[in-house]
């Protein structure tokens, strides 16, 4: 009987019930606010972990693709920039495919950590609003993955502008360990970057942020995603910066239009608490 203590906690962590008390303001101990994010963190962990495993039985597929963006970006320069991929140190294969394999853990389980930060930012909604984190749910995964894919298909002409600076008559020996480093900066600033606007309507849905707010900061907003995007894209091409910062902005626009709709429905239109809608505030 005491055996199975433990494996039944671990079920608990799992459990779809709310582990600590919510009062009916919305409101939430500190206390328990600080074993919630506990739980959650455990949760994640054992997801992750779990998911790592799975990863080292398919490493061979994962290394294929990993190489595929820079055997691409080699053949476009069509071999004039003589260049290839090598591993050096003894523990450095180890390492390669310790990091190859947890980065796509933290991928694939996306869907799942995405719902837990959701639902530790967010405790104190309403029944009536509950579903709205099932719906988060739903889309943050594939808009992370939608990032992933995006960013892996921008890879190899960023490779290919990166390598071709290269000068004439010089081999370039790219250390397998910093390309993988490269390749992973990518893809999570592609990822994390499609789920900013699904933030911001979750943030409308729970109240913090209207859609009028949203309109009236909207040309700092623009600006914003282009500096976001120019700094955040490891490679110096304008292509891949643009490939991040439009799909931003059209979700940008989504998410506007889906907050002035929320608004609306709630009869928030003109008059909301909104911390955001200070009048003084005037856009560009």
């Amino acid at each position: 009987m005491a055996s199975s203590l433990p494996f039944a906690g671990i079920l608990g962590l799992f459990s779809a019930k709310p582990q600590h008390p919510v009062g009916d303001d919305g409101r939430m101990a500190l206390s328990d606010h600080l074993r919630e994010l506990r739980a959650r963190l455990l949760r994640c962990t054992l997801v992750l972990v779990v998911t790592f495993v799975v990863a080292l039985f398919f490493y061979e597929e994962l290394l294929e693709l990993i190489k595929r963006p820079y055997v691409d970006a080699v053949e476009q320069l069509g071999g004039k920039v003589p260049s290839e991929l090598v591993l050096s140190g003894v523990t450095s294969a180890l390492l390669l495919q310790l990091k190859l394999c947890g980065v796509a853990a933290i991928v694939v389980s996306s869907p799942y950590w995405l719902m837990q930060i959701w639902g530790f930012i967010v405790p104190g909604l309403h029944q009536h609003e509950k579903r709205w984190t099932r719906l988060f749910a739903a889309v943050a995964g594939p808009l992370f993955f939608t990032g992933v894919a995006l960013g892996y298909y921008v890879l190899p002409k960023g490779i290919e502008v990166l390598i071709g600076f290269t000068p004439v008559d010089v081999t370039n020996l790219v250390d397998f360990g910093e390309f993988f480093s490269f390749i992973t900066r990518m893809l999570l600033v592609f990822g994390i970057a499609m789920e900013i606007p699904l933030f911001v309507i979750m943030l409308n849905l729970a109240g913090v942020v209207s859609g009028k707010a949203i309109g009236r900061y909207r040309p700092w907003i623009i600006i914003g995603t282009f500096v976001f995007a120019a700094v955040a894209t490891p490679s110096t091409d304008p292509f891949s910066m643009l490939m991040l910062a439009i799909p931003m902005l059209v979700l940008f626009v989504i998410a506007e239009i889906v907050a002035r709709l929320v608004d609306r429905a709630r009869g928030r239109g003109r008059e909301t608490t909104d911390q955001w809608d200070d009048d003084e505030v005037s856009p560009i």
